[in-house]
């Protein structure tokens, strides 16, 4: 990931909130409101994952808004199993996007579906299970010599 920095933890969970909003009005709502929210929030994953997680739309926001009257973080975290997170989270919503646009409802609602749980999981107890898989797949991976 391009990403190395650190990133304040609360603005993963305000973002993980954003998201949270934005795929459970997208499992709500008809089409075409359900591919227009899953596009976008497809770019917002895109540019997380293979950007930086600061310049993402919730990151500047955070980092504009909130931030300064929250104040600096007690600990901060490194970015990249929450990069690894965005990607997942985009790979969710690409397959979603494909289902609901190729008339497989079902597909695009349980990809769906999933993609908030784990938003949700973040936004409301921190729990990132991209973060987690990412730690988990580092683990396992053989060490270079």
């Amino acid at each position: 990931m391009s990403d190395s920095t650190r990133v304040d933890p609360r603005g993963l969970r305000f973002a993980a909130a954003i998201t949270s909003a934005v795929l459970a009005l997208a499992l709500l709502s008809g089409s075409p409101w359900n591919v227009i929210l899953l596009g976008l929030q497809a770019i917002v994953f895109a540019l997380g994952a293979f950007g930086s997680l600061q310049r993402a739309p919730y990151g500047l926001l955070f980092s504009n808004f909130l931030r300064p009257r929250l104040g600096a973080p007690a600990e901060t975290e490194d970015s990249r199993p929450p990069q690894f997170a965005q990607l997942v989270g985009f790979v969710f919503v690409a397959i979603a996007l494909l289902g609901f646009l190729t008339g497989a409802t079902v597909v695009g609602q349980i990809a769906t579906a999933f993609a908030l749980v784990a938003a949700l999981l973040n936004a409301t107890v921190g729990f990132c299970l991209g973060c987690e898989t990412y730690l988990l797949v580092r683990r396992l991976a053989p060490v270079k010599a």
